[in-house]
This record gives C-alpha cells, sequence and structure tokens, in this order.
C-alpha cells in the first residue's frame, strides 16, 4: 500500500510521521501502529518496536558521518536486529545495488551530493513492514526519483510493505492508492488517486 499525506507547509504532515514512528510522542490521545499504542511506550520499547516493525527515509538524512554508506546501511541490522555478518552483507549490497549506490559503498555522507544521500537505502534494507518517508524525492532528479520509486513498489509488492509518504512530489502523488490531507493538524481522507489506486 503506497499512502500519501499531503499538505501546505506546516500543516503537521512531519509530526503525524514521527508519530506513528514512535519518535514523538502524543500531548493527549492516542497512537495505535500495528496494534501497538505506541503512544505509550517508553523509549527502550519504542526503539524496539522501530527496529522490528519501521524504517524510515528522513527529509534530512540522519546518516552517521563517521560511518561509511555501506555502514550506514547496515547499522539498524547490527545495532537493533543483530543479524550474522554474511547475510547483513548480502543484504546491505542488494539494496544498494538495488538503488544505484553499489559504487558509493566505501564513501563517507560528506562525500555525497543531497541526492546520492537520499538514495542511501538505510531505510529499506531488512524488509520492514511499514516506512515512512518524509519529502523522500525531494532532493532527487528525475531519473533517480523514478528508480527509487520503483524500488519501494516492488518492496510493496514483494513483502507487502505498507509505504505512507509525506510530499509535495506529484511524481510520489500520483502513485499514492490513498491520500489523507493535512491542514493545521487535521487530517482527512481524500479520494484514491493516481495510477496504483486499483490497489486500494
Amino acid at each position: 500500500m503506497f499512502t500519501a499525506l499531503v499538505g501546505p507547509s506546516g500543516s503537521g504532515k512531519t509530526t503525524a510521521l514521527n508519530l506513528i514512528g514512535c519518535l514523538d510522542r502524543p500531548s493527549e490521545g492516542g497512537v495505535t501502529v500495528a496494534g501497538r499504542a505506541v503512544g505509550a511506550m517508553n523509549r527502550r520499547e519504542s526503539a524496539a518496536f522501530r527496529g522490528a516493525h519501521l524504517g524510515f527515509v528522513f527529509q534530512d538524512f540522519n546518516l552517521l558521518p563517521v560511518l561509511t554508506v555501506f555502514e550506514n546501511v547496515a547499522y539498524p541490522l547490527l545495532m537493533i536486529r543483530d543479524w550474522p555478518r554474511d547475510q547483513r552483507e548480502a543484504a546491505v549490497a542488494k539494496v544498494l545495488e538495488d538503488v544505484g549506490m553499489a559504487d558509493q559503498a566505501g564513501k563517507y555522507p560528506a562525500q555525497l551530493s543531497g541526492g546520492q544521500k537520499q538514495r542511501v537505502a538505510r531505510a529499506l534494507v531488512g524488509g520492514p513492514a511499514l516506512v515512512l518517508a518524509d519529502e523522500p524525492t525531494a532532493n532527487l532528479d528525475g531519473a533517480t526519483a523514478q528508480k527509487v520509486m520503483a524500488l519501494m513498489k516492488r518492496m510493496r509488492d514483494e513483502s507487502g510493505a505498507t509505504f505512507v509518504f509525506s510530499t509535495h512530489d506529484p511524481r510520489v502523488m500520483d502513485q499514492a492508492e490513498a491520500t489523507f490531507h493535512m491542514e493545521d493538524g487535521r487530517l482527512t481522507r481524500g479520494p484514491a488517486m493516481g495510477k496504483e489506486a486499483d490497489h486500494v
């Protein structure tokens, strides 16, 4: 499932993703994700839930500057999921090849362009059930954005992953199977739209 959160800047799209992703806690009410009341979790429980179920594509990249591209992508598998080394390295190599960054694996974030950083697929490695993507194509040219979206669609089709995007990009909105509109922190359901609407 591809779901888009659309709305003007400051409407609450990123805050909504942060609440779903256990990065922020609601000031009132609750948030339920995959049957779990994530707003009530403590920090350790939130970290474990993120590691087991969620992937993130951050607007500001959130890469560790002292790690290479390969190490950044591998980081959650090592620190949160504790995958064996051979399994971890195979998964990272595959996802970097898929997004066209295999030749950048040994570089550090400071050596990459903004677009290249966004292509680092740390959010996608390990097959999370839910991927939260904050403006995932904002710094990408058309060809690269198309490649990243194709990779995400393949993940959706092969693993059943759900993607929630905050976006202003028509290229992303055109692929959405469901659309929600944010306005002044309020969420309303919009009509299914785009080329993928028949998947709803």
